[in-house]
């Protein structure tokens, strides 16, 4: 996966993210509030997951030039 798909996946992450934040404003009920808290740290994970691995592509794209399929920046 090239270092633009890994920083793509995570603003959809993101965004997600965002998503169930506002879920977690708008909510009174305590045990849904618990549901979208784990959402919430279930998705950073996956974002921070998403970054080091555009970090990595980023690092070996400079070093190799990018994926031969990979679409031009």
């Amino acid at each position: 996966m090239s270092a633009e798909e890994s920083l793509s996946k995570a603003e959809d992450l993101l965004a997600r993210l965002e998503a169930a934040r506002e879920r977690l404003d708008a909510t009174e009920d305590p045990d849904q509030a618990i549901e979208i808290l784990q959402e919430l740290a279930d998705l950073a994970k996956e974002v921070e997951t998403e970054l080091q691995r555009a970090k990595r592509a980023a690092e070996t794209e400079a070093v190799t030039g990018p994926e031969p399929d990979a679409p031009p920046a």
